[in-house]
């Protein structure tokens, strides 16, 4: 047997006449051993998207990471199973990371409005939406996977199908992950929340004439991201917030140092106009007009996608259904099961209004099936990693929005349903891109698309159960204002800003116009808005470290004297990474729980430890303990 794809594997051949890689022999490649594995990576994979999602506003796909961790543990505890059982465990890792990239863009907007939420609601909307999701997909398995075969290239897909066929690479990629967990592991728990030792926020702040502030949070997960993401985005999400800390907070504070006295901020009556620092402008307004530019970003891809609305519908009802296709009865069951209990959460999230619960079902089951299908295509052509559910979602949310308005429905208690709702949508549409990435590896590897049915839908199961639990366990954390805040969760403030304003008739209209028209002209620019807005909206600490991620990479690239020597350090780089975001991710989650718990109580670093210096001389670590592995790795077979 051979250890590489054949060419057909990536067309040149029609989907039904494809041989896969395992083309004889048992189908089945799973058992309880596998499973176990793979629920433990899909609890995992959660945890640590739901963090880091929160934290960066980025997540990163867990295909070709679950794929390797996965490989080493069937090695060691169901080698039987080779590659078919590796892939059931690749599939239920992209399963529980797909649901947390889904659930943290709007449930932790509840939060937000000041609202509160059961576990039991959050575990409804997303099983409903887990179900639905993978549902519509299957239903679409056929198109999407066979009859496009070649065309739609899933590269993503491929790219994890590559990983597991060659296994002798596994054993590498282990170590780089292994060295990554353990560098951000550490770095975390001596500066986060465990012992919380030493300062790691480089902060320079200008309050007087030209107001402008500049910060480097050294986070390993973060680094990590730029890494993942490369320099074309970490410098995108860079210039929106040098946009934001040196063009336009300076120009407001500027005016308001006009003000007259007694004039104070519109939403904070406690601080006067002509007395607004830094923290007050950048809350207050700059925020607002990040809001403004995402929304823009959001519809403008939405808009963008109706050709590809169409064309998915138009050639889905015409695509011929086939034996091998989509009419299993696990795809069945599992769709009515997501309608039903769509229906079920809508009345236990609505206080009893029949109505509204009825209503905002169909819509969001109506808007879920669009987007769905569309996210299915969309991964097939550009991977998981780069699916826009913000756009969708954004759009999602402003119908669904308007349908309350339209109908009356202002009270805060309302705008919390319609915000459940919304998660609803985006958990469908996020785990639809996951469903069929996972499917693809089964349909190029010669896996059983029924046995992945259920895997996957176990791992959503237990994704949704583990993401509810970690929102609702940082609670307190998530709904920190001003100097507080820990987790910058921009699609969120975006959710809460737009229903919360719309529906109260408060939201600040100037500012969202102001930043929609950047947006448009962004647009029009080519530049790409959604990527640009989330830059000024997150916190300058968290782009400049996400660009220094992405500058190692490009140091990396550069010392390398060959081009099979450039691949093969940025693929080490890219599971090193991989490493930090899991490192930084859990072991920051871990602590921030023993915290909120009471557990732990840190005072904070004093003196020396709580200066810029410290901050620097730790960045300088991470960056060089980040370095040195990847840079010394030998290509194999080299002379």
């Amino acid at each position: 047997m051979h250890n590489k794809l054949s060419k057909n594997a990536y067309g040149g051949v029609a989907g039904k006449d494809y041989v896969p890689y395992i083309s004889s022999g048992s189908k089945s490649g799973g058992n309880f051993v596998v499973l176990m594995i793979g629920i433990i990576l899909a609890a995992v994979f959660a945890a640590s998207t739901a963090y880091s999602g929160m934290k960066a506003g980025l997540t990163v796909a867990a295909g070709i990471p679950g794929s390797i961790i996965g490989s080493a543990f069937i090695a060691a505890f169901a080698k039987q199973k080779g590659i078919l059982g590796k892939n059931l465990v690749q599939g239920m890792s992209s399963g529980g990371e797909s649901v947390a990239s889904g659930i943290i863009f709007v449930l932790p907007a509840v939060l937000l409005i000041g609202a509160k939420v059961s576990f039991l609601e959050g575990f409804a909307v997303g099983i409903g939406g887990v179900l639905f999701g993978m549902g519509v997909a299957s239903l679409v398995y056929n198109y999407l996977i066979v009859e496009e075969h070649g065309k739609l290239m899933y590269p993503e897909s491929m790219a994890i199908s590559e990983t597991l066929v060659a296994s002798e690479g596994a054993g590498e990629s282990m170590k780089f992950m292994g060295i990554g967990f353990g560098i951000g592991g550490l770095i975390t728990v001596v500066t986060g929340s465990f012992l919380n030792l030493a300062n790691t926020v480089i902060s320079y702040v200008n309050e007087t004439f030209y107001k402008w502030k500049f910060e480097v949070e050294v986070n390993p997960l973060l680094l990590g991201i730029g890494f993942i993401v490369g320099l074309e985005v970490s410098l995108m999400m860079f210039a929106g917030s040098i946009l934001a800390n040196f063009g336009i907070m300076p120009l407001i504070g500027y005016f308001i140092d006009l003000g007259r006295d007694g004039v104070t901020v519109w939403n904070n009556p406690s601080v006067a106009l002509n007395a607004m620092q830094v923290k007050h402008i950048a809350g207050s307004y700059v925020k607002y007009i990040g809001a403004g530019m995402m929304l823009s970003g959001g519809l403008i891809g939405a808009v963008k996608l109706i050709p590809v609305i169409i064309a998915s519908i138009k050639e889905t009802l015409n695509a011929k259904d086939s034996k091998g296709g989509a009419g299993s009865s696990v795809a069945s069951i599992v769709l009515i099961a997501g309608i039903v209990v769509c229906f079920l959460g809508g009345f236990l999230i609505s206080g009893g209004n029949v109505l509204m619960a009825i209503t905002a079902a169909v819509l969001s089951l109506f808007l879920s099936l669009l987007f769905v299908i569309v996210s299915g295509r969309l991964t097939g052509t550009i991977g998981t990693s780069n699916l826009p559910v913000s756009g969708m979602t954004i759009a999602s949310i402003v119908v669904v929005t308007l349908l309350f308005v339209g109908m009356g429905w202002k009270t805060p208690e309302n705008n919390r349903t319609l915000l459940l709702f919304g998660t609803f949508i985006v958990t469908a549409i996020a785990m639809a891109g996951g469903y069929a990435q996972s499917q693809k590896v089964t349909f190029i590897v010669g896996g059983n698309k029924n046995e992945m049915d259920k895997y996957f839908a176990i791992s959503g199961v237990v994704g949704v159960a583990v993401v509810i639990g970690v929102i609702l366990l940082l609670a307190s954390k998530l709904s920190m204002t001003g100097d507080n805040v820990q987790f910058a969760l921009p699609q969120a403030n975006l959710m809460a800003t737009l229903t919360a304003g719309i529906i109260s008739g408060e939201l600040p209209w100037v500012m969202i116009i102001v930043g929609a028209v950047m947006g448009v002209v962004f647009y029009l620019l080519k530049l790409p808005v959604m990527t640009v807005a989330i830059g000024f909206y997150l916190p300058i600490a968290t782009t400049s470290i996400i660009l220094v991620g992405a500058l190692v990479r490009v140091f990396v690239e550069k010392t390398s004297k060959s081009v099979e020597e450039k691949e093969h350090k940025v693929s080490n780089g890219i599971s090193l990474s991989s490493g930090l975001v899991a490192g930084g991710s859990i072991i920051g989650l871990v602590g921030i729980i023993l915290q909120v718990t009471g557990v732990l109580k840190g005072t904070g670093p004093t003196g020396f430890a709580a200066s810029n210096t410290m901050a620097i001389i730790i960045l300088v670590v991470l960056v060089i303990a980040t370095i040195i592995p990847i840079v010394s790795s030998k290509v194999k077979n080299a002379k």
